[in-house]
Order: structure tokens, then C-alpha cells, then sequence
């Protein structure tokens, strides 16, 4: 999607930031791709543990958190700080292959203020990897 710098939106660099293009964004959804490279966390010579996921969910929930706030205020505002847990999570095969592209599928589900639960869907060429559920409190900005 141009226009979209990853680098405004999420603090993760180097091997932290796993996502390598935003497809799609608007303030209840994001889709992303990311390349399975030797660079991931949590890889082994098969590939990468599924349990990468898991910050895939994080990190593209991050993008749409951070196109709503740029879209709303202009910028980021630093230092609000973000809690996430995980209600649930899925993972269909043993590894992720090394360079695999993974598009990565948020959408939000329950907000009330400050508490958001989300769901995020991870596929390869169209089969369904994982599946994550994350609860996200994010902290007062004011």
C-alpha cells in the first residue's frame, strides 16, 4: 500500500520487524506480508516456530492501531505503552518454511475505551497457518 511507512507506525526494528509491506489499513483492519528470512527470531534449520505468530498478530495489529492515530491526531504520540496478552492461539503446521510469505489478516473485534480484543489469521499461498486471539490494553495517552 503506498504510502504506508512501517517504520512510523511500529517501534520494531532489525530482526524485531517482521512485516515487510502493508496491504491494506483502516481503523478496524490490516493486512500485511512478511517473508520468512534467517533473520526471525525463533528459527531453527527448518524454518521458523509457528509461535512467531503470534508477534506477526501483535505487529499488525500495531499498524492498524497506528494508521487510526496518525489518521486521527496528525502523529504518533511516544510513550503510551501497550499490554497484550494471549487469549488464544492456533498454529496448523510444525514450521514456517524459510522464505514463505505470510499474509497476516487483523480485525478488531470488542473495544471498550482503552481495552481492545483482536483477532488476527496468518495464511501461505492461501492455507490457513494460525489463528491468534490477543486482548490489548493499551495505557492512557494523556
Amino acid at each position: 500500500m503506498a504510502g504506508i511507512n512501517i517504520d512510523e507506525l511500529l517501534p520494531h526494528r532489525d530482526r524485531m520487524q517482521l512485516i515487510d509491506e502493508v496491504m491494506e489499513v483502516d481503523a478496524h483492519q490490516a493486512v500485511t506480508l512478511s517473508t520468512v528470512t534467517g533473520a526471525w527470531p525463533l528459527l531453527d534449520p527448518n524454518g521458523a516456530n509457528p509461535m512467531v505468530l503470534i508477534e506477526l498478530a501483535a505487529q499488525t495489529a500495531g499498524i492498524c492501531f497506528g494508521w487510526k492515530e496518525l489518521q486521527k491526531r496528525g502523529t504518533i504520540a511516544g510513550g503510551a505503552g501497550w499490554l497484550v496478552g494471549i487469549k488464544s492461539a492456533s498454529f496448523y503446521p510444525e514450521t514456517l518454511p524459510m522464505g514463505s510469505r505470510i499474509i497476516t489478516r487483523f480485525h478488531k473485534g470488542f473495544d471498550f475505551e482503552n481495552y481492545h480484543e483482536v483477532m488476527a489469521e496468518a495464511s501461505i499461498e492461501g492455507t490457513l497457518v494460525g489463528e491468534v486471539h490477543l486482548q490489548i490494553m493499551q495505557s492512557d495517552k494523556g
